[in-house]
């Protein structure tokens, strides 16, 4: 469902982690030691949540974090034996969004994943997002055009879609992520209703549907959704 990196250099703490992790549908990538994470994060990476030991070999988990806050705002979750005042606003000083200390409960820990996952995937308050040249009020689910006349009122689930297009931009989507993503344990509906809502996005956004310049399909695997031509 989502991509999180762990890195933990305790290896039956970092198993157990990942474990759970993945039986919760997530995919997990392991990193050991700092300094290979480092290399991660130096270079183009795509997390959805970053969980980093604080006190780790040749890097620590506050360099990783300084590291991270140059190139992404992706959410980082802390776990640390060092529980005082002073490293928890450390590290949050660093632009962590979460501490956890050790020892810990595991469903505290898989709770403030939800809750981090789940914040990351939406807009910001009173947040808007244009494309072409309609613009989308992710408060009030509403699209206008530049004159501020309103063309459409999304649902909740067309508003879903949309977020994870914008924050997965330029990127492809399979249908098995949108499923996951957006019902989850319900009732799984058929490809064609996807299809659908691309079919309906085309037509508010689009200038000519059948030659889309934002919601692209790629063949046997899913879409690309681009605030510009391919």
């Amino acid at each position: 469902m989502y991509r999180i990196c762990l890195v933990e250099d305790e290896q039956s703490l970092r198993d157990m982690i990942a474990l759970n992790l993945e039986l919760d549908g997530h995919t997990v990538s392991l990193f050991s030691d700092g300094g290979q994470a480092l290399k991660e994060f130096s270079k183009a990476f795509h997390y959805d949540l970053i969980i980093l030991d604080v006190m780790l070999p040749h890097v620590s988990g506050f360099e990783l974090c300084k590291a991270i806050r140059t190139r992404s705002d992706v959410p980082v979750l802390f776990l640390s034996a060092k529980g005082t005042t002073a490293d928890r606003v450390a590290g949050l000083k660093l632009g962590a969004n979460d501490y956890l200390v050790k020892p810990f409960d595991l469903e505290e820990l898989l709770l403030k994943v939800h809750i981090l996952l789940k914040g990351a995937a939406l807009p910001k308050a009173n947040s808007s997002v244009q494309i072409g040249t309609k613009a989308i009020d992710f408060t009030t689910f509403e699209v206008r055009d530049l004159q501020g006349e309103l063309l459409h009122t999304f649902t909740k689930r067309e508003v879903q879609l949309l977020e994870l297009f914008i924050e997965k931009e330029g990127k492809v989507i399979s249908r098995n992520e949108i499923l996951d993503r957006l019902w989850g344990s319900e009732q799984i509906p058929t490809a064609r209703t996807i299809d659908n809502y691309i079919l309906n996005f085309r037509k508010l956004f689009e200038q000519d549907p059948k030659n889309p310049q934002y919601f692209h399909s790629i063949r046997g695997v899913g879409y690309k959704f681009l605030r510009g031509s391919m």
